[in-house]
C-alpha cells in the first residue's frame, strides 16, 4: 500500500504532493514502483495535527483520486474517519475505507460503509491524534489490542459488515511507546486470531527514529526492512512511502528464505 498524503502537515511529506503537478509525479512514481493500493489522505494523524474541516478535506483527497483513476484502475484507500469524506471518495472511484478511529468518530460512518462491497480497515488507537502519544500506558499491550478488535469487529458485524470485509491494524505509534511497537511488531501473528487481513503502518515512524537515532528521511532502508520481517510474520498489507525499496527488500528476503521471486 504506497502512502499519497495531500496534506501540507503530515510527519513525514507534508507538502511535498500538494500542487497538480506534484501529485501526478507522485502517483506516476507510486505505480511505476508497483504499489497494489494506493491510500489517499487529506488530513494529517501525526500527534498533535490540527484537524481539518471536511470541505478542505475533500478539496484534497477528491482530485488525487480522480488523477489515479484516470491513468489506472489500481484499488483506493480513502485514510479518512470522516463519512462524508468517505462517502465522496467511493463516488469519485475510491475501493477502500481506512479508518484509524475503527469506525467509532463519525456515527455515520458505518452506514457509507454499507454502501459498498469494499475493505474497510480499522485501527487501534489509544486516544487521538491530539493527545495519543502524551503518556500512553497499557497493562498488557497486546492483549488489549486484540481484545478491542474482538468487540469492535462484533459490533460492526452487528450493524451488518462482514468480518470477511475488516483489515485490523493495530496502529504502530498511535498510543504507543517504542517498547509498546516493538512488542506488538515481534508478535504480530497474535493479530491473526480475528481472521481478518492484518495491515501494518511503519512507514518512517518515529520509533525508528529513536532506536537508531536517525531523522525521518533517512527512515526508508529500516521500513524495508522492518517490511521484510512482517512479511514473514503473514502480514499481509504493508503500507509504506517508499514502495520500490520495500518490494526490493521483500523481493530479496523472499529468495533468500524459500528460494522463490517475489511476485512482480
Amino acid at each position: 500500500m504506497g502512502i499519497l498524503n495531500v496534506t501540507p502537515d503530515s510527519f513525514s511529506d507534508g507538502g511535498d504532493w500538494l500542487d497538480e503537478e506534484s501529485m501526478e509525479r507522485r502517483i506516476d512514481q507510486l505505480l511505476g514502483e508497483g504499489a497494489d493500493i494506493i491510500d489517499v489522505g487529506g488530513e494529517s494523524s501525526r500527534p498533535f495535527a490540527e484537524p481539518v474541516g471536511v470541505e478542505e478535506e475533500l478539496r484534497r483527497v477528491i482530485p488525487a483520486i480522480h488523477k489515479i483513476r484516470q491513468q489506472s484502475s489500481i484499488p483506493i484507500s480513502i485514510d479518512t474517519t470522516k463519512a462524508e469524506v468517505a462517502l465522496a471518495a467511493i463516488e469519485a472511484g475510491a475501493t477502500m475505507i481506512n479508518d484509524i478511529s475503527a469506525l467509532r468518530q463519525d456515527p455515520d460512518m458505518i452506514s457509507v460503509a454499507r454502501t459498498f462491497t469494499g475493505p474497510v480497515v480499522i485501527m487501534h488507537m489509544q486516544g487521538n491524534p491530539a493527545d495519543m502519544q502524551l503518556a500512553p500506558y497499557y497493562e498488557d499491550v497486546l492483549a488489549e489490542i486484540n481484545t478491542f478488535f474482538e468487540e469492535q469487529i462484533r459490533w460492526l458485524e452487528e450493524r451488518g459488515l462482514s468480518r470477511q470485509r475488516i483489515i485490523v491494524d493495530p496502529g504502530i505509534g498511535f498510543g504507543k511507546t517504542v517498547e509498546h511497537n516493538l512488542i506488538i511488531l515481534k508478535n504480530i501473528r497474535s493479530l491473526k486470531q480475528h481472521g481478518c487481513p492484518v495491515l501494518i503502518g511503519h512507514s518512517r515512524k518515529s520509533f525508528l527514529g529513536r532506536l537508531l537515532h536517525l531523522p525521518v528521511e533517512s527512515r526508508d532502508c529500516l521500513t524495508a526492512q522492518l517490511s521484510a520481517f512482517c512479511a514473514e510474520q503473514e502480514v499481509d498489507i504493508l503500507r509504506v512511502h517508499a514502495v520500490g525499496e520495500t518490494r526490493r527488500a521483500l523481493v530479496l528476503h523472499r529468495y533468500l528464505t524459500t528460494g522463490t521471486p517475489y511476485p512482480a
